[in-house]
């Protein structure tokens, strides 16, 4: 009875909340109004955790109803911001927002939601990979601080995080690289002692590097794939001076090519 109590004083809340709360700025949507975390709790008389989930299933029947109108919901990140601000350990709003934000939207309001993620729950490397990828391709490109994220699982002892997850850091390190000095900063990686068990990571990582992009159907027939293979087993192994492995390598770095302009007149 006290639980039933506890949960028609929620809801009464929430009510007053969205009746007296200004519109969130800078949206062009007139659909859903918040609060501040701090109004909320001063008068949620301890039952913060309630109110969180509350407001959070709010934002996911209005995100729910979008899908079926066809309208934009641009309020996800912020409902999940309130809600995890009321109850940090609520972990539903940080993996499904990290989930279904795409990696370039324009729209960082999950960004703070993906930080206390990040904070609250180190130990989960998925939430922390959501919350770097968007530092590293979202709109403002922040590659450094993306390793800077992800770097503490490299020496993780938990078993089940993958091998491309605990040296993906280094990817976001290399990328804000020019290609001479990551290059350079790969074939050092490969003699440290510390990545000997990654080393065939590193041969797609050189070819990403030099302009490879696609994916490789077959790495035994790839001559690509097989040449640098060859190139850093032999620098690895002694039989092949590391300058004339770098000089090998980059002898490979595809030249883009030019853009046609469309709108030019073919000339007869």
């Amino acid at each position: 009875m006290r639980f039933l109590a506890a949960i028609i004083f929620s809801i009464a809340i929430i009510a007053v909340a969205f009746h007296y709360a200004k519109p969130l700025p800078g949206t062009n949507f007139d659909e859903s109004f918040l609060p501040k975390a701090s109004s909320v709790r001063y008068v949620a008389a301890g039952h913060d955790a309630s109110v969180a989930g509350l407001f959070w299933i709010k934002g996911l029947t209005e995100l729910g109803e979008s899908y079926l109108t066809g309208k934009e919901y641009a309020y996800l990140g912020h409902v999940a911001e309130l809600s995890t601000s009321l109850d940090s350990l609520f972990y539903t709003p940080y993996y499904f927002v990290g989930g279904v934000t795409p990696i370039d939207a324009p729209d960082t309001s999950d960004f703070s939601v993906l930080r206390r993620a990040t904070r609250v729950y180190p130990e989960y490397w998925r939430l922390s990979l959501y919350y770097a990828l968007r530092l590293a391709r979202g709109p403002y490109p922040n590659r450094t601080e993306a390793a800077n994220v992800m770097r503490k699982y490299f020496d993780s002892p938990d078993s089940t995080i993958p091998d491309h997850i605990r040296t993906i850091y280094r990817s976001f390190e290399l990328d804000s690289m020019q290609t001479e000095t990551a290059l350079e900063t790969i074939l050092n990686d490969v003699m440290q002692p510390r990545f000997k068990k990654f080393r065939a990571s590193f041969y797609t990582k050189i070819l990403k590097l030099l302009g490879y992009k696609g994916l490789i159907a077959d790495y035994d027939k790839d001559e690509n794939y097989q040449k640098v293979k060859t190139l850093v087993d032999g620098m690895t192994e002694g039989r092949i001076h590391p300058a004339i492995v770098y000089r090998e390598l980059l002898a490979m770095k595809k030249v883009e090519e030019p853009v046609a302009d469309s709108t030019a007149s073919s000339s007869p």
